[in-house]
């Protein structure tokens, strides 16, 4: 089924990423009931490889240069990470790495869930950076059971259309929608009816597919304190393949 092999391969260009440095820009736009903009922040950041590991260096704060005195903040944050890793005993890494792992396989068991929580229709193919991608709906069966918690609150919540690249059975854009409300989480996160969300990837290095555009509008309330209603668009670019040393801190570039 293209859906789970499109997850599958996803899976796959996780591995992937983190081999790659990038840039990204973040900008959040908070908006009033009627969804005029308030005001608007943006900041962004490079992405490095640092003890396999992608670790966000923030560069500029709204189009700007960070002040010395927040870029000097920014180095000693970079600073403390690389001497906690390379002052990491055995024993303390494999716990991190052991909890990593777990954050991934409740991913992976999240995901894995979609290809059945959903009613499939193929729309037709469409021309997608002047590839061939197939366009598929997705809407959620009504008498669904969800294995997973994360899978029980949002997937029934969500309706969804993606595009999946005939060639290489990646999923390149993904449009979702929330049709009902959705609550999650210890503190009870309640994502609201119209939350949405678009996702865009690129194919780099005819090897991975990785994020290249993500804009979501969130609706939202965090307990029965905050509420919130913003549009956030994060923008990817610059990749460029590392490699990295297991004992050593600055990736690498490769030739």
């Amino acid at each position: 089924m293209l859906i789970r092999r499109a997850s599958e391969n996803e899976f796959q260009n996780e591995k992937m990423q983190k081999y790659y440095t990038y840039e990204q820009r973040e900008e959040t736009r908070k908006l009033d009931s009627d969804g005029k903009v308030k005001s608007t922040e943006s900041e962004t950041s490079d992405v490095m490889v640092l003890y396999g590991e992608g670790v966000t260096r923030l560069i500029a704060r709204n189009d700007k240069p960070l002040s010395p005195e927040e870029a000097s903040k920014v180095e000693a944050r970079l600073d403390r990470f690389m001497n906690e890793r390379k002052n990491e005993s055995p024993e303390e890494k494999q716990k991190r790495v052991a909890n990593q792992e777990k954050d991934r396989e409740r991913e992976r068991a999240y995901v894995s869930e979609i290809s059945e929580a959903y009613n499939f229709h193929v729309d037709g193919i469409e021309k997608l950076n002047g590839r061939d991608s197939y366009v598929i709906s997705a809407e959620p069966k009504p008498d669904y059971q969800a294995r997973t918690r994360v899978a029980r609150a949002l997937l029934p919540a969500f309706h969804f259309r993606v595009w999946i690249d005939k060639a290489d059975c990646q999923w390149a854009k993904l449009d979702a929608e929330a049709i009902d409300n959705a609550s999650y989480g210890l503190f009870l996160l309640r994502l609201h009816k119209g939350t949405r969300a678009h996702l865009e990837q690129v194919r780099v290095n005819d090897e991975v597919w990785l994020p290249a555009k993500v804009n979501v509008k969130v609706d939202m309330r965090v307990a029965l304190f905050k509420s919130y209603l913003e549009e956030i668009d994060i923008n990817y670019k610059d990749y460029k393949k590392f490699r990295t040393e297991v004992a050593m801190g600055p990736a690498v570039p490769v030739n």
